[in-house]
Parts: C-alpha cells; structure tokens; sequence
C-alpha cells in the first residue's frame, strides 16, 4: 500500500468535516459547427496541465467556464453533433444538432451505456457495460476506434487533475482508477456497501466524490488522494440515487431520486442530508444550465423535464413532452439553447428548447437510448459522464 493509501481515515474525515462549502461511419456534414465566443472569453485560455488541478475561474460558480459559446481551442473545430448509445441495439447513433437527423451509425460492444468525453476533450469513449469494452470515438471525425478492453464499464469519470480514469465497474461494485491516457489499471477500490454504483461528481476544490448507490439507499462519500471510502450517507429506505450534481457555489449536491420522484439536498461541507425536493415520476437526470441559474431535472417516469431554480432549491417550471416519453440523461447544447435527452424506453430522442420546455424534435434512434453526449461542450476539461465539464 502506498503511503497516501496509507493516510488515516480519522484524519481524511476530520479534512472532510473542515470543507467550507465503424467502421462505416459517416463524415459528418461540414455545415455542423458551433459558434465560439471571441477569443478573451474562451474557456481555453486559462492554462490546463494534466496532473495538476486546473484553477477556479469563479470561486462563486463551478460552471464559470461552461458559459454558451465558451468553447475551447480544442474542440472549436469538432462539428456539432450528438453521440447516442442505443443500450439494446450495441450501436450508436450519431445525430446533427443542425439538421435534427442520424448522420452517421455503428456498431460498438455489447450494452452500451454512455458516451463520456476525456479529459483533455480529445476522445469520447463508449463504456460497453457487458462488452468489458471502451469504444474511442474521435470526435474530430465522428468515426470509432479498436475498442479497448476494460473491465464491466458501466459509467466512466476522470479525477480534476487529469490523471487517473474512473471506470464505475457496477456489476462488481468496484470504482476503477486506470491511468486516464492508456487505461491500465492502477487500482481497484471496491465498494460493497454500495449496490449499484452509478454516478459522481466532486466538491469544488476537486478533493471528494459524492457517489450514488442506486440499489442501496444510499450515498457514499470518497477521497480521490487517498482513494478510499470516507462516510456512507443513508437516504430513505427504497431510495434509488441516480444522477448527482454540484450547485454553482459549489455548497450543496444535488441527487436524483428515481423511487421517491426528486432531487436529495446534501449539505456539501458536512455531506448530510439537508431536504427532499419533489420534482416528478422517476426523477433522473440532472443538467445545469449554461448561465447556471437553473438545474434541468428530466423524470423519465412521467415524460416530464422539471427546471429547479439554484437560488431557492425548488423546482420553478415542470415541461411535459406531448404525447410523453421516457427522458433519460444527455446535456445542454454549447449555446444552451436546447436540452437533449433519450428516451430510454421509446427508441427516440428529445430536442427540447431551454427558452419554452417546447419539444423541437423526436428523432427515433436505436432501442434502449442511455447516456448521449451532446458534443462539443463549453468547458476547459471533462470529469466525466455524458460531459460535466469545468
């Protein structure tokens, strides 16, 4: 064991508590581009290394870089498209955010779950679930790579610095660290008291994780440092967590409830339950907007998208797609204009307009739609998901 794995678990809670707040694809259309902001406003500019966490731009907003049109310099000339795993059909669509159409289809390995974009937002990867398989997409070209071998990826992070990969390995109750450029394995941290392990994201100053557990009730707590378990936070019996969201003044979580219909409060700095928001059937997804005023709920039990205020904690306005649906997870288009979001149990996806919650588009895609990736996205580097950027 190494000396940071050594570190006391008395002291890392005492540090915890002290927080203050394919073959065959197509090239895509040349006319699917985003627009960037001039360059003094480009997320890029701020200086990124792998290895070292990356300096807030707002310590009042987590999402500072993730402004409409903030692109990076790296991924300003990927062309604007929207990556769809179709868990049921081992495939991937490939739609144009301009023309609302499938440009492209393939083949990946089996039960695909996500597409998460790297950390240095280079690569998007497929996590093929049952495929024990990572899909490279380049997202310059859209087109796949030789799949590589990882174990049981059901959802995949990276750790703020860049360094390491974090493969959810759900079926074996395991959060994999792997080196986030080759994919070796560095270390497996199991978590049997977590049942299902799914979703993360981090604390503000990038030091804990705030895991879902969707099959225990639970939430737990980690030490990216000392990868280590530090606190098990209990929910109400029958809870499923899903998704799980940091507010822009990085002082609470949000946490997707899909049996008790909305959105658990954790107290950031004391990581404890502070209430229950009730938002709708199957609460699931969790997208903040690109002004960060507002987190986008989708519940995909009743075919709705809940729009919860960040100021007062509770839900402002409540979209119901016509006709229903089942919306799932995806992002936020990078001019914030449109919310995309599968319909896990329709073979479709929903383009939904952030201005009026008005459906835009139902595109049909393949069966079992999961986690899509609305590609490029504002943000100077990935920590994983369907695109939570920084």
């Amino acid at each position: 064991m190494s000396p940071m794995r050594a570190r006391s678990l008395t002291a890392a809670l005492g540090a915890l508590a002290a927080l203050g707040g394919c073959a065959g694809a197509a090239e895509p259309p040349g006319g699917d581009r985003v627009a960037a902001r001039p360059a003094g406003a480009d997320a890029g500019s701020a200086r990124t290394l792998a290895g070292s966490i990356p300096p807030a731009l707002d310590p009042r907003n987590v999402y500072a870089a993730d402004g409409a049109g903030m692109l990076s310099a790296a991924v300003r000339g990927d062309p604007a498209l929207v990556y769809v795993p179709n868990s049921r059909s081992n495939t991937v669509d490939v739609i144009s955010q301009r023309t609302f159409k499938v440009v492209a289809h393939f083949a990946v390995g089996a039960l695909p779950q996500h597409v998460t974009p790297s950390w240095d937002l280079r690569t998007l990867y497929v996590t093929n679930d049952e495929g024990n398989s990572l899909t490279p997409i380049d997202p310059r070209t859209a087109r796949p790579g030789q799949p590589i071998p990882v174990l049981d990826p059901y959802n995949m992070y990276f750790t703020p610095d860049g360094r390491w990969a974090i493969v959810v390995a759900e079926a074996h109750r395991e959060l994999d660290f792997r080196d986030a450029r080759t994919m070796a394995l560095h270390d497996a941290l199991a978590t049997p008291q977590c049942a299902g392990v799914d979703h993360m994201d981090y604390t503000a100053d990038g030091r804990y994780a705030l895991v879902s557990c969707e099959f225990a009730a639970r939430l737990i707590v980690l030490d990216l440092n000392a990868e280590r378990v530090l606190k098990t936070i209990e929910l109400a019996p029958g809870a499923m967590p899903q998704d799980v969201k940091l507010s822009p003044d990085g002082r609470t979580f949000y946490v997707a409830d899909m049996a008790n219909n909305g959105v658990w409060v954790i107290d950031a700095g004391t990581m404890s339950v502070l209430e229950l928001v009730l938002t709708g059937v199957g609460a699931h997804g969790l997208y903040p907007s690109r002004d960060a005023r507002v987190l986008y709920v989708s519940n995909r039990g009743e075919g709705s998208v809940s729009v919860l205020s960040f100021a007062t904690r509770h839900p402002i306005a409540k979209w119901r797609l016509p006709g229903g649906g089942s919306p799932d997870m995806g992002g936020v288009s990078a001019d914030g204009k449109v919310l995309w979001l599968s319909g896990r149990y329709n073979a479709e996806v929903y383009a939904i307009s952030t201005a009026t919650g008005r459906l835009l588009h139902r595109i049909p895609v393949g069966s079992g739609p999961h986690g899509l990736c609305v590609w490029p996205q504002p943000g100077r580097y990935s920590i994983g998901h369907t695109g939570v950027m920084r």
